[in-house]
């Protein structure tokens, strides 16, 4: 019987710009690999699970796309002779997918139920097509080990001195110091200087940023990773980024330096970068060697690492392990929502992630593991499509590069409380709100003001307090432990600071900051950084947490009380011009801040010192407006707030104009601020051109006030790594296993029961507490 289909639709095969789904399901985790494998859509290249769960014959029936490539997919058994080869570069390995796996298609028309015949004409140019096709995946694999390096407009309009020879004798050793490696050439000059430490024992003094700062030059070149191939490490100190001058072998044949004579004799940053992120794993193995047992189960299911994904794989876990996010994305009952792209569906990659993680229909052996000789864990699941819809238009997320955890989790609830939620769906952020209530008392008049921020986290700092190595002893230099109690003492604890009371004219205040409720959940991100050589770094003290619930009742605002007598309000005035305070930019420029970077930092951290704003810029460094100049229009109070470009701005982003229009008068214009702000206050419509702004109801603040406030410890996403944009991340989660408590790993892919309960308080980042 003839298929009328084949005859009636016309069929092109995938353009590179077009995403072919051909490993797994876009509304499920069910993929090629499967007994029924995979069903790609010939007119849309949208891949349909073939199993029991039919999402492909949902997809022919509602887009009336009957034409499909059914793709299974086999392991091939391979007996390894010798180790696997040690990566070197950030590459894909030269290993085919021939190599692995035994691949069998078959054309098939959905509607008239009929196999084809894939040698058709007309099918022949769409098989090959789709399987020569970069998949969705694979384009994202590629960039997970090609770091997009690029050139920058210092490299295009650099100005070298006049050119002269440099001998051989004068790229021995750094300029200011006897350092004969890690040295660092100034395109613009010649001067040669070390660069600075590195990661893995290589020796620096910082004298190349020295120069860089004293004279102004940007760009540098590392001598030892020069190739005859025209490739090194080029660094320029104004973007404070590793960049590519495709003009090198002409600028290093200024100073007589020919690519042809030249030996790469040192590791790229690259590779160092590499080597070190290898290094960086959590503990898979008890005090005595064994390997840590493997758990399987629902909610017990892994996370394939797709290449510096695990900041993501981290906090996914944990936040899927609470019930907030588990009762509104798994809902293997309902329907998946009526989409024209499933993966381009927040909602619909956010229940694909659920059922994924909860259903227990992943969690099992990998088939393809050899269980003579490897340990047996699961293959896990491939996040692709929902990194990439999270990323999508974002600068740091929409890349393969180390992310920040708690920074993806703070985008991935902005991302959520923007969302629908039909019908009696809940925002999953929502028990995760509470308010925090700062008083300010003025020290001369003792008058009071309170004021409340609605926020889904707290920051604390951890105390640092180092002990010294131990030479004799060999014991290297540590960080004494501290208690959770103590990191809380610390953000709540009264402190002074300089304004001017509206009442009095006193300039001392005492501000202290307590929580004016509660949550159900309680995130806490512990910042634990000190400065090495004027460089952040990320250094491991173990927090002491308590296993069993305990009491925040003491961190309860009392509010405002009888006895106390508020400040008045001050009267809305323009703010008077910023001036930044003059030492403190001297201070900073010598530190090698471009000024715009100086005055910015300066004025979010209340002008006050060189130190408060050296911690401020190294924590906003990524900012995509850091260089630009301050621009404080948008504060002077008057129309500025109403301004229809920032309402335009603000509506690009999916905000309305009542929303837009109250939040920049609540954030004196600014627009960054605006959008903070609408993201806290997702509930509030905003002010309407007929309708003065004082007519909005006050909103109930988030959370709960009821005592006692008993919370205890449920997920923990922990960083192990000297900076939190490198390194590895993994989730401890306290589950039910075998019908006891244990804390679970979830390193990637990896399910085991948690051995060390030690690196669960050293390399702890952000904290997930529940109230009980």
């Amino acid at each position: 019987m003839a298929c009328s289909h084949l005859e009636s639709i016309r069929l092109t095969p995938p353009t590179p710009a077009q995403s072919v789904y051909r490993e797994d399901c876009t509304q499920c985790f069910d993929s090629i690999d499967d007994p029924n494998g995979l069903d790609v859509c010939l007119q849309c290249f949208n891949g349909g699970c073939a199993g029991d769960r039919l999402h492909t014959n949902l997809h022919s029936a509602l887009h009336s796309h009957p034409l499909a490539l059914n793709i299974r997919r086999t392991r091939k058994i391979i007996v390894r002779d010798e180790p696997p080869a040690k990566m070197s570069k950030l590459a894909i390995a030269a290993e085919t997918e021939q190599d692995r796996y035994d691949t069998a298609l078959a054309v098939k028309c959905l509607e008239c139920n009929l196999e084809l015949d894939s040698s058709h004409p007309k099918l022949a140019v769409m098989v090959d097509g789709i399987m020569k096709a970069n998949t969705f995946s694979r384009k994202e694999e590629v960039k997970a080990w090609e770091q997009e390096l690029t050139s920058c407009e210092h490299i295009l309009m650099l100005q070298q001195s006049p050119s002269r020879k440099i001998e051989q004798s004068s790229l021995s050793h750094c300029y200011a110091c006897d350092l004969k490696e890690n040295l660092w050439l100034c395109l613009e000059c010649g001067n040669l200087g070390c660069g600075r430490k590195q990661m893995g024992g290589v020796d620096g003094n910082s004298h190349a940023l020295a120069h860089s700062t004293e004279a102004q030059h940007a760009l540098a070149v590392k001598l030892g990773s020069i190739t005859p191939e025209g490739t090194a490490d080029v660094y320029c100190y104004k973007c404070d980024e590793e960049r590519v001058d495709d003009a090198l072998g002409q600028h290093l044949a200024h100073w007589g330096i020919m690519l042809a004579e030249r030996e790469k004799t040192e590791k790229s940053l690259t590779e160092m970068q590499i080597e070190q992120n290898l290094k960086w794993d959590f503990s898979m193995t008890t005090e005595d060697g064994k390997e840590l047992k493997p758990v399987f189960g629902p909610g017990l299911t892994g996370l394939k690492n797709l290449g510096n994904s695990c900041y993501m794989a981290s906090i996914v876990q944990c936040l899927f392990d609470l019930p907030a996010f588990r009762e509104r994305y798994y809902r293997p009952q309902d329907d998946l929502p009526i989409v024209q792209d499933p993966a381009e569906d927040l909602e619909t990659q956010l229940r694909k992630m659920a059922d994924g993680l909860w259903s227990g229909r992943y969690s099992k052996l990998d088939s393809s593991v050899n269980v003579e000789s490897e340990v047996a864990h699961q293959k896990g699941l491939a996040p692709a499509m929902l990194k990439h819809l999270i990323g999508r238009g974002h600068e740091e997320f929409s890349t393969m590069r180390q992310q920040d955890a708690f920074e993806f989790l703070q985008h991935l609830f902005k991302l959520i409380t923007r969302s629908q939620h039909p019908g009696d769906a809940k925002d999953p952020t929502h028990p995760f709100r509470f308010a925090f209530e700062q008083r300010l008392q003025c020290l001369g008049c003792h008058k009071v003001r309170y004021s409340t921020t609605e926020q889904d986290n707290i920051f604390i700092d951890v105390p640092l307090v180092k002990i010294p190595a131990d030479e004799a002893s060999g014991t290297p230099e540590s960080y004494q432990s501290v208690t959770l109690k103590e990191c809380f003492d610390k953000v709540t604890a009264a402190e002074q600071v300089e304004l001017t009371c509206s009442a009095c004219g006193n300039k001392g205040f005492s501000k202290q900051s307590l929580f004016k409720t509660f949550p159900e959940v309680l995130v806490v991100n512990a910042r634990k950084m000190a400065l090495e050589n004027w460089v952040p770094i990320k250094v491991d003290v173990p927090v002491m947490v308590p296993d069993e619930p305990f009491a925040l009742d003491a961190y309860l605002s009392k509010g405002l009380q009888e006895s106390e007598q508020q400040l008045p309000e001050e009267a809305e005035a323009p703010a008077p011009a910023f001036v930044p305070d003059a030492a403190a930019v001297a201070q900073l420029e010598a530190m090698g801040f471009p000024r715009n970077r100086c005055e910015r930092a300066l004025h979010a951290t209340g002008n006050s010192d060189a130190n408060a704003a050296m911690e401020w810029l190294f924590g906003h460094m990524e900012d995509p407006d850091i260089d630009a100049p301050l621009d404080l229009g948008g504060q002077s109070g008057g129309g500025s707030t109403a301004d229809p470009e920032k309402i335009e701005m603000l509506g690009a982003m999916g905000f309305g104009a009542p929303q837009a229009k109250k939040a920049l008068k609540e954030t004196g214009g600014d627009v960054e601020r605006a959008v903070e702000w609408l993201f806290s206050h997702p509930d509030d419509q905003g002010t309407f051109d007929d309708e003065p702004a004082a007519e909005s109801k006050p909103k109930e603040p988030a959370g709960s006030a009821t005592l006692p406030a008993n919370f205890q410890l449920q997920s923990i996403a922990c960083h192990k790594g000297t900076s939190i944009h490198a390194g590895h991340y993994v989730a401890f989660i306290r589950k039910m296993v075998e019908n006891a408590p244990h804390w679970v790993l979830f390193n990637d892919e990896k399910v085991v029961e948690a051995h060390d309960v030690e690196e669960m308080r050293k390399f702890a980042y952000v904290y997930f507490f529940k109230r009980v």
